[in-house]
């Protein structure tokens, strides 16, 4: 059983959730552990989360419409309390430190394992060029923004741009808009620079940026998947 030892809000959906686990044997950014919640009348449900940090357990958990494990993490926990963890599990999405230029495509809540990656490349020194694309509704939806903000100044070889599909800040040069081609081919790594390239999101969101990143020329077996919904 893991122990809550801290929470925070990211926006006005979404928290950040610190676990103590006893005997956690470490992860790899971009793993993720199953949650598992039982009620008192012995009613079940799990659902599978990304981890968000480099080192320690930390959930960022996006609250879902009708989302009965979201909600409760969002709304009903708190410190001290205890939960049903699995992992650490996944192999495929990850990343390790390594020279290799990295591109890094966020949909949403997809921006969770993406920024464990980024924290791990700070916690191991890396100098590996990362580009994140970052698509989110609006910039209050933007989970981690201060974080990102200051990573982006500080962190040499991170660059960070934004799609927002519903509304802009001010002076934003780009209109609300869904992720296209041109946004890909301007804000990631080229594919002659032979990236590795991780993409999370919804389902539909996962599958129209590898389309893309395809026709840009990207070697398909370098575009790693995370997909949900």
């Amino acid at each position: 059983m893991a122990t809550v030892t801290a929470i925070r809000p990211e926006t006005t959906s979404a928290k950040t959730i610190a676990f103590l686990v006893p005997d956690w044997p470490g992860h790899l950014a971009g793993q993720h552990v199953d949650v598992r919640l039982t009620a008192e009348d012995g009613y079940t449900a799990q659902r599978s989360y990304s981890i968000a940090s480099s080192g320690g357990v930390e959930l960022t958990v996006q609250r879902v419409e009708d989302g009965e494990v979201s909600s409760y993490l969002t709304d009903v926990l708190a410190v001290g309390a205890q939960v049903e963890l699995r992992g650490p599990i996944g192999g495929w999405f990850v990343w390790r430190p390594s020279p290799t230029s990295v591109n890094l495509v966020a949909g949403g809540s997809g921006v969770v394992p993406l920024m464990a990656m980024i924290r791990a490349r700070r916690a191991a020194g890396s100098r590996a060029p990362f580009r994140l694309l970052y698509s989110a509704r609006t910039p209050d939806d933007v989970i981690y923004a201060d974080e990102l903000r200051r990573r982006a100044r500080d962190d040499g070889g991170l660059d960070v741009a934004y799609a927002f599909t519903r509304s802009t800040p001010e002076a934003f040069r780009r209109p609300a808009k869904r992720i296209g081609v041109a946004d890909v081919n301007t804000h990631l790594w080229p594919a002659e620079f032979a990236p590795e390239t991780y993409v999370c999101g919804p389902t539909g969101f996962v599958e129209k940026v590898s389309d893309m990143l395809v026709a840009l020329g990207h070697d398909a077996r370098h575009i790693r998947t995370e997909r949900f919904g």
